[in-house]
């Protein structure tokens, strides 16, 4: 956890993520709440968004999230959406989904590696 915080950005929910009681029950545009401390926006609330690894079962006890290349059926949800309860948008929330998953809270982002 950057920080200590419980959810990227900052601890105040209000002011960093779109959840289930500010959000107006729908998605909003990306950069409309605060950044995290790297500058990127909506990485807590708004929509769940894929992540490369795959999903299994851990330990509670971990400190970091393991990265898992081992074949699953299921693929890792993290950040939680505009249609969660202010714990559904902390970090150390995951969720999982079949990669042919669609629904309206259910995103993605493109990245890649700086050079």
């Amino acid at each position: 956890m950057s920080k200590g915080y419980t959810r990227s950005g900052g601890n105040s929910v209000d002011s960093i993520a779109w959840y289930k009681s500010n959000s107006e029950n729908m998605t909003h545009p990306v950069g409309t709440k605060a950044p995290n401390e790297l500058g990127i926006y909506d990485m807590s609330g708004n929509v769940w968004e894929w992540v490369s690894d795959y999903h299994i079962n851990y330990s509670s006890l971990e400190e970091t999230n393991p990265y898992v290349d081992v074949f699953s059926a299921y693929r890792v949800k993290r950040g939680g959406s505009w249609i969660d309860c202010p714990v559904g948008v902390s970090i150390d929330v995951r969720s999982k989904g079949l990669p042919g998953h669609t629904i309206t809270n259910l995103g993605f982002r493109i990245c890649r590696s700086a050079k």
